[in-house]
């Protein structure tokens, strides 16, 4: 372990860039619930529980059709809880770690939850490969439009039901739903994701031709699903460099494994 800190460590002092992936871990120590497994996901959500709903369950655009104001009970928790919680320490070390280097920093992340452009990094140095929770679609995705939930505020009662009024499309009327990859989603608005995909292409190309010395630092991502991991893996390969994962349960397949929490090793690795 102590060898592994001291090559990470060197590793992100020496890049000119930085490519941060993240999964849900990432938030764990801000407070924010992972839902690993049923068992994690029921303590966070005890009246799902009661509908024996498991989290690939919940998170289905039907709920919007089916139940609007369960699945606006969900998602209208989770939209508040994200904008009460303040990101822990780890990003402000990644953000001045990031801003330090020659090509600056991307992070690719699967979380919803906006923390990072909480803890400052630049809009367009991000890309949410599942969406945001600040963001909103129409259900039927009538005009193709995305636009901001910082005007929704969603009233949860003890049953856990949202109140009406309920979101609604201004154009056609219809339910408006999180711009978010949910299961079984074919009716997910992508444009968003999409233009953040290109900026991120394009910034590895810039890196490529200048010959750039990339750190690929990966923290809280899973195998259930495994996108981030996966991304972070091809990037590294490509780019002929160590991936450096850290994970408190999942940390192997990586040339530099860290079994710790994101907060735990980035004080240990990051100088700033």
């Amino acid at each position: 372990m102590d060898m592994n800190i001291k090559h990470a460590a060197k590793l992100l002092l020496e890049a000119d860039a930085l490519l941060i992936t993240a999964g849900a871990g990432m938030g764990v120590d801000s407070g924010l619930p992972d839902f690993r497994g049923v068992e994690g996901f029921w303590r966070a959500y005890p009246k799902v529980k009661q509908l024996g709903l498991h989290f690939e369950e919940m998170a289905n655009p039907q709920w919007f059709e089916k139940d609007p104001q369960l699945a606006w009970a969900f998602y209208g928790h989770r939209l508040h809880l994200y904008r009460e919680t303040t990101p822990h320490k780890g990003f402000s070390l990644l953000k001045e770690l990031a801003k330090k280097k020659t090509y600056g920093g991307f992070v690719f992340t699967s979380n919803v939850d906006g923390q990072f452009q909480k803890a400052g990094f630049n809009e367009d140095c991000i890309m949410e490969c599942h969406g945001s929770i600040h963001h909103l679609q129409c259900t039927r995705d009538c005009q193709g439009k995305i636009w901001s939930a910082e005007d929704v505020q969603i009233e949860i009662s003890e049953d856990f039901r949202a109140q009406e009024p309920l979101p609604r499309c201004p154009d056609c009327g219809a339910m408006v739903r999180p711009n978010i990859l949910m299961f079984g989603d074919w009716e997910w608005e992508s444009r968003r994701t999409d233009m953040q995909s290109r900026r991120l292409r394009q910034w590895l190309a810039k890196l490529e031709d200048a010959g750039a010395k990339l750190a690929v630092v990966e923290m809280g991502a899973g195998t259930a699903v495994p996108t981030v991991r996966r991304t972070g893996e091809d990037v590294a390969r490509h780019f002929g460099v160590p991936l450096i994962r850290i994970n408190p349960r999942e940390s192997f397949g990586a040339e530099i494994p860290l079994q710790m929490g994101a907060l735990e090793a980035l004080e240990q690795i990051v100088e700033v």
